[in-house]
């Protein structure tokens, strides 16, 4: 599902929102964000997939983290709020698609992280915007949207997962992510 000249759903929740290449803001240049809440009056909130800090939870915290939890990934979520570490749980349901549950108790990430590894992520930040703002920028071409994909999800492709969308939008796309962002430098 792209969004070139369609009208975006009413509720983005649950999608990909993956940066236009056009996009010069630093906290979204190259991103690809989950929409995990979106209402049109309230505005929405999500988390930034491929930005990993190369570091993991247990470089994070002072105390020593639940087993199976020390070795979770941390990831950039986005500007907002980067001075909590938060636990999120993906899960995929059928009708749905992909679920995520912000501000996971440690007890119930340690019991997921059990069942399925690759569930739990642990985010420094996260994005939000008001209530139409998203809209706006939708409006604007800042995003293109995409149903996720358990595949593009996969915790070993997610540093290069804007750029291997880019290349699957077609040859124009490809073309404007493989530019270099000052084209002079060239």
């Amino acid at each position: 599902m792209r969004n070139r000249g369609q009208k975006a759903p009413q509720n983005l929740a649950g999608s990909l929102l993956i940066a236009h290449p056009s996009m010069m803001d630093p906290n979204f240049r190259r991103a690809v964000l989950f929409i995990s809440a979106h209402d049109p009056t309230d505005g929405a909130i999500g988390v930034i997939l491929n930005r990993p800090l190369d570091k993991h939870v247990s470089d994070l915290v002072s105390e020593e983290p639940p087993d199976g939890l020390a070795d979770v990934p941390v990831f950039l979520g986005g500007p907002v709020g980067k001075n909590q570490l938060m636990f999120a749980a993906f899960e995929w349901e059928d009708a749905n698609g992909l679920h995520l549950n912000h501000n996971v108790k440690i007890e119930d990430a340690h019991e997921k992280v059990d069942a399925d590894p690759s569930s739990i992520r642990a985010f420094v930040g996260y994005a939000g915007w008001s209530a139409g703002q998203l809209e706006a920028e939708m409006k604007q071409k800042a995003w293109i949207l995409q149903k996720p994909s358990r595949a593009a999800l996969a915790p070993d492709r997610l540093p290069k997962l804007w750029f291997d969308i880019m290349r699957g939008l077609g040859p124009w796309y490809k073309l404007l992510a493989a530019a270099p962002d000052d084209p002079s430098l060239n």
